[in-house]
């Protein structure tokens, strides 16, 4: 029995980046939620208060599937995102909220780590349009000694994603100093996933701060995300984002043909917007390459905004 049902620890409206997925809908909002717990034990857990707590210590606000897609409508987000703590371990809950969701035109998020087993991932992500899946690092070892699992179940999530459904995927690794950040590792990582995924899968690399367990570990440098970053762009890969610094460089849309700048972000607001989604829809507008993604004609103006719900006024 699923005790989290219709119980959620909040509701906010973000920036749709803020999942982060930049080529979803980008500047939109989208209305988020979680329940309580996680599947997984990281030490480094920046949601620790949530994923780590006891469920009815954070189980404060109740909301039917029909009452958070009628939020999503009054409140003008374009999607709803089941994030905070992996919305795998709240699958029946998630899944009737996305179900209530699609019957109003309103598209549905995952945030999530990915590890699942075969027949709850195909029930899960039969309901979602896109997703945003953290590779938390490409050893074994790590996912056993920081995360309490294993790596190999959450490459073939991803591989099912990627090849199984039509599912938008973006992908977020948190760099730790002296854990993931080799060279080594981020070339490995990022050659798995030009060769497995495909070169045109967003990559987010963020800074990591120390957290719950990790608290003597040091923060990221910003030098070791653009280190990182330009493996990752060396092995292929089209879309590499740093996060959690201010890094508008690192942070925009280039156009893999000609290199223009497509989408201009500093943090989550956007400024330089050339795409075309008129006839030729989700191209460069000064050379026509295609640009990975799912765009509307018009981008959102939700910009960094957090702004807490309350279900109950609904």
């Amino acid at each position: 029995m699923l005790t989290t049902y219709g119980r959620s620890s909040g509701f906010c409206i973000d920036p749709i980046e803020k999942k982060p997925l930049n080529h979803f809908l980008p500047g939109t909002p989208v209305l988020s939620f979680g329940t309580a717990g996680c599947n997984l034990a990281c030490k480094f857990c920046q949601n620790w208060d949530i994923s780590k707590s006891r469920q009815f210590d954070r189980l404060q606000v109740s909301a039917a599937p029909d009452d958070i897609s009628q939020a999503a409508i009054d409140s003008g987000s374009r999607s709803v995102a089941y994030t905070y703590n992996d919305p795998i371990i709240f699958l029946e809950y998630a899944v009737d909220t996305a179900a209530a969701c699609r019957d109003r035109g309103v598209r549905n998020v995952a945030v999530t780590a990915g590890y699942v087993t075969d027949a709850a991932r195909e029930e899960f992500f039969r309901s979602m349009d896109a997703v945003n899946v953290d590779l938390k690092a490409f050893t074994d070892r790590f996912y056993w000694k920081i995360c309490g699992g294993h790596l190999e179940p959450v490459l073939e999530t991803l591989e099912y994603l990627k090849h199984e459904t039509d599912i938008w995927l973006e992908l977020t690794t948190l760099l730790i100093p002296g854990e993931n950040d080799s060279h080594a590792e981020v070339d490995a990582m990022t050659q798995w996933i030009a060769e497995n995924l495909g070169n045109d899968v967003p990559l987010h690399l963020t800074a990591f701060h120390p957290d719950w367990k990790m608290l003597d570990t040091p923060r990221t440098p910003r030098r070791t995300l653009t280190r990182c970053r330009d493996i990752a762009l060396d092995n292929g890969l089209l879309y590499v984002y740093t996060g959690n610094i201010s890094d508008p460089d690192g942070q925009s849309t280039y156009c893999p043909g000609c290199g223009s700048k497509v989408i201009g972000r500093n943090g989550y607001d956007l400024s330089t917007w050339e795409i075309n989604t008129g006839g030729n829809a989700g191209t460069c507008n000064a050379c026509g390459h295609a640009i990975a993604g799912v765009f509307e004609q018009q981008p959102g103006a939700w910009g960094a905004r957090r702004q807490p719900v309350s279900i109950a006024a609904y």
